[in-house]
């Protein structure tokens, strides 16, 4: 079986790089047949080119929400820069894991996400990092849009903590405007850093009745990984018939 070879971005913070690693271990326990490394883009190591020279035969998988500017060029382009010609998995987003990802987070936080009721009367920020290209924001509304269609919410408003707005507390009043009874931010991101804390210091500022953790080491995306390599892995091995 290829390896998974999980490429993350990297951070100054070490909340980041220590997330990855407990997602990792998540991914070998469902999976111990399957050899799983790590590479970064940058900040931290090992970077690309210093793990695809051992690898004999693996699968990259992105550890990334949306095709934004790190999946379409920073990703391809490292790896033509390291020599490699390893297929490349699609992104996480969108997916129904995700959105069981984010249920199970905000449950955690104290949220009734089981009950119907709770979940009418409560509005819900999907607060993500935000980005310059188009397309990657509009996968963020639409999965906000899947989250509010398949769960029953009050709404569910879209808030970025980079690039424009709106920001967490427009969010947070649009809801209320709105009717919603309840308010709680689900930070649309995997792992620990700045902007999380941008997002959580904005939510309580903002009143927001429940702040959920990022998605991080949680089972739904540790399976989505190791959907996305098989997913890959099927598409290689058909590649040639296709294309005979």
């Amino acid at each position: 079986m290829p390896a998974l070879l999980l490429i993350a971005h990297g951070s100054r913070d070490p909340r980041h790089a220590a997330t990855v690693a407990a997602l990792v271990e998540e991914v070998r326990a469902r999976r111990p047949g399957v050899e799983v490394a790590t590479a970064y883009l940058d900040h931290c190591a090992p970077r690309i080119p210093q793990v695809v020279g051992r690898l004999a035969d693996a699968v990259a998988v992105p550890l990334l929400l949306n095709r934004a500017f790190h999946a379409k060029h920073d990703i391809p382009a490292a790896l033509r820069a390291a020599g490699s010609r390893l297929p490349v998995a699609d992104v996480l987003g969108p997916s129904p894991l995700l959105l069981a990802a984010l249920d199970r987070r905000l449950a955690e936080a104290g949220l009734e996400v089981g009950s119907p009721a709770v979940r009418a009367r409560t509005g819900v920020v999907l607060a993500a990092a935000g980005s310059s290209d188009p397309a990657a924001d509009a996968a963020t509304r639409a999965v906000a849009a899947q989250w509010r269609r398949t769960r029953g919410w009050a709404g569910v408003e879209v808030a970025y903590a980079s690039a424009a707005g709106p920001r967490v507390p427009d969010a947070l009043a649009a809801l209320r405007a709105a009717g919603a009874g309840r308010t709680a931010v689900a930070p649309y991101l995997l792992a620990p850093g700045l902007l999380p804390d941008r997002i959580a210091a904005a939510a309580g500022a903002a009143g927001a009745d429940v702040l959920a953790g990022v998605l991080g080491a949680c089972p739904e995306v540790a399976a989505l990984l190791l959907e996305r390599h098989a997913q890959a892995l099927r598409a290689t091995a058909t590649a040639p018939a296709l294309t005979a």
